[in-house]
């Protein structure tokens, strides 16, 4: 049947509840689910919980058994399809059907390979009508919600989003290095809400040396800590660096073999692995797809010109996150080393998506014409 407004309402707030799995259902999807009873009174809310831990069906079936509501003939929105397959939970397709309810309404399939229509197809061999959500608000938003996982999926590749703070002339920082603080409070407590969001957040040895960063979420609630990636070609971390004494661990790609200096950061509890590419430098586009196949969906990108240069010139940047500041500061250091352009047809180019104030600094979203084509062409989605 149809979908009626209040559909696409339910679904809307299964992907508002989803939200809630940002920083701890990783590196499963965020999903959200809102049960009825038949006579169409809510009978339970959930969402996904930690890798392992019950997922949104289950929670939302919990809630209604602890409020005594009964789901026989009543229907559940999800935010996603519901699993046809047992990973460290059973199918959440059966115990939407052991639940006895009537219908089921879904914002987005899932393209992974386990699941991809089979747990719509489980519910209807099961008598369940099952309606699929059209392009809209509700779909669009449980893509935008889970892109990184789509993009792992899909593409076998972190969706990849550059983070970068600057005054209006394009200067990260004064030609010293010193940039505390370009951007307000507010700026930067909305960057860590992004990182949080990220599976992991990626820099350079130049970023590490010059500024010590610890890069983990501090100024917004998080319940996991997102890896940090250093891209690191001759393994010139010092093991005293301040990322390696916080939670959420420390990944160290290097081109060079290094035995002492490798075994040093080891033993300061980095990991450390080779991937070298051409003229001596870090493989990028092999360290994507190996951070997908260990289940980086979103990769968060902080670093300097250097790196963010190398990133965008590849092709491998697929969004930025940009903080404008309403400040000129003149000779500084730039946002991205890019090499000379030939002619201005050849420069990358980004496509403004979303723009608002954070108290006084501009925030800008954009992203690469074609980064998101296979949302179009992920099956069912």
């Amino acid at each position: 049947m149809p979908l009626q407004p209040h559909d696409e309402a339910l679904l809307l707030r299964a992907v508002s509840l989803a939200e809630q799995s940002i920083g701890l259902s990783d590196p499963n999807p965020r999903v959200g689910c809102v049960l009825h009873t038949a006579d169409g009174s809510l009978a339970g809310e959930g969402f996904t919980q930690q890798a392992g831990g019950p997922h949104a069906e289950v929670m939302a079936m919990r809630a209604a058994v602890a409020a005594g509501r009964s789901l026989a003939g009543g229907t559940a929105w999800v935010s996603l399809e519901p699993c046809a397959h047992h990973g460290r939970t059973p199918p959440c397709a059966d115990a939407l059907i052991a639940a006895g309810l009537a219908r089921v309404v879904v914002a987005l399939t899932d393209p992974y390979d386990q699941v991809a229509g089979r747990g719509i197809a489980r519910l209807r061999a099961a008598g369940i009508t099952v309606d699929l959500a059209d392009a809209g608000p509700a779909r669009d938003a449980a893509q935008a919600l889970n892109i990184g996982f789509l993009s792992r999926v899909v593409r076998g590749r972190p969706w990849v989003r550059m983070k970068l703070a600057a005054s209006l002339d394009g200067r990260t920082a004064l030609p010293d290095g010193r940039s505390q603080w370009i951007t307000g409070a507010a700026a930067r407590a909305d960057g860590h809400a992004w990182r949080r969001r990220a599976q992991a957040v990626l820099t350079g040895i130049g970023t590490v040396l010059a500024d010590d960063p610890q890069l983990d979420v501090r100024l917004v609630p998080t319940q996991r800590q997102p890896l940090r990636v250093v891209v690191d070609s001759r393994l010139n971390l010092p093991p005293a660096a301040r990322m390696l004494a916080v939670p959420g661990g420390v990944l160290v790609i290097a081109a060079d073999h290094q035995p002492q200096r490798q075994a040093a950061l080891q033993a300061a509890g980095a990991q450390v692995r080779l991937l070298p590419g051409p003229a001596g430098r870090v493989d990028l586009a092999g360290l994507l797809a190996q951070l997908a196949s260990e289940g980086v969906g979103e990769l968060h990108i902080e670093a300097g010109a250097t790196l963010n240069g190398a990133l965008l010139a590849a092709g491998l940047v697929d969004e930025l996150l940009v903080y404008t500041a309403p400040m000129l500061i003149g000779p500084g250091r730039p946002l991205a080393g890019l090499p000379l352009l030939p002619a201005l047809d050849q420069a990358p180019r980004f496509q403004f998506t979303d723009a608002r104030l954070l108290d006084t600094d501009l925030r800008l979203l954009l992203r690469r014409p074609g980064a998101d084509a296979f949302l179009r062409h992920a099956p069912g989605t």
